[in-house]
């Protein structure tokens, strides 16, 4: 119960939600898994019965449903900020190691996003200062049979397509190592955004395999076959400078503030039409996949779902009257 309690506190301590600025967004967690206060259990009930009743009407508006700890979080910006979405990384006790435990975080947490209409964009964090992710949870690893291996890998593969097919553009936001497993995690986001001090590496040749959850066929479709092929045989690290001169990153900032430039661009993608958003990242992934007369019938069919909307009349009316558009999403 107190661990419950503690994250309740912490996350409405302060200044009213009213007063949330757009430099300093409140943040509201979203449910995960379709979880509900019985499932959380009578502590979880405990502790909100605990709480002051303002805390008590803002937790229920605010339905944060998830116990801690959890290794992966879903947290929402408000305010002018509403439409971003955080999928936050947080298991620094093993440098955000993806094991089982944190691979169902993320399955969960991807099915919340995708179910989330209001949802413009995605920005994939770690919590855990100078790491993104260390990539596969050796020791747990070392304790699997052979079978148990393929399965789990399978599985992760299948998440990190399950993220890259996510409807809304998605940003990897890096500080510190991304490494095998972490790294590829990175190539399933659209955009990457790291620090000076971020390094990136593919170390799996050295411990006798390959990249198995997707690095093999995304890296070389980033930087290149030749680099993808140095990068994968030799396992070498590069850090930030040289991944974004490799065009592995979007945007390589001072270290630390990563997070900021990610924002700044987040808060671009919001501004646009979310249902062009959706129409864009589906013509050009579908498109990259085919030859070009059939990429061109793709990009057709997208820009024909979007004739008909309110967003698109909208659009012209801003235009013609100078004013920002208000988008609804239909």
């Amino acid at each position: 119960m107190y661990h419950f309690r503690t994250l309740i506190l912490h996350r409405f301590r302060g200044p009213s939600l009213g007063s949330a600025t757009s430099s300093s967004p409140r943040f509201l967690h979203l449910a995960l898994a379709r979880r509900s206060l019985r499932e959380a259990g009578p502590a979880a009930g405990a502790a909100v019965a605990a709480l002051p009743h303002y805390h008590r009407t803002l937790f229920r508006r605010s339905l944060i449903l998830q116990t801690v700890p959890e290794p992966v979080k879903v947290e929402r910006l408000s305010d002018s900020d509403s439409g971003i979405v955080e999928l936050r990384l947080d298991r620094g006790e093993a440098k955000n190691a993806i094991g089982k435990e944190m691979l169902k975080g993320l399955q969960n947490a991807l099915e919340v996003i995708k179910e989330d209409a209001a949802a413009n964009v995605v920005m994939v964090c770690s919590s855990v200062p100078t790491v993104f992710c260390a990539g596969a949870d050796l020791k747990e690893r070392k304790k699997m049979s052979s079978s148990e291996v393929q399965l789990f890998v399978n599985s992760l593969r299948t998440t990190f397509s399950y993220l890259e097919a996510l409807s809304i553009p998605a940003i990897a936001v890096i500080e510190g190592a991304a490494l095998g497993g972490g790294l590829e995690l990175v190539l399933s986001c659209d955009l990457r955004i790291c620090g000076e001090d971020a390094m990136f590496g593919m170390p799996e040749t050295g411990l006798a395999i390959i990249p198995g959850a997707g690095g093999t066929q995304r890296l070389p479709r980033v930087v290149g076959r030749s680099v993808a092929k140095e990068l994968i045989f030799t396992g070498r690290k590069i850090d930030g400078k040289e991944a974004f001169s490799l065009g592995l990153v979007n945007y390589c900032v001072p270290a630390g503030k990563a997070y900021i430039k990610a924002l700044q661009v987040a808060r671009d993608i919001n501004q646009k039409g979310p249902l062009a958003l959706r129409m864009a990242k589906q013509a050009i992934n579908q498109g990259m996949e085919v030859g070009m007369p059939s990429a061109l019938d793709v990009e057709e069919r997208c820009y024909g779902q979007l004739l008909d909307t309110e967003d698109r009349l909208e659009g012209l009316a801003a235009f013609a009257e100078k004013r920002k558009p208000r988008y609804a999403g239909k």
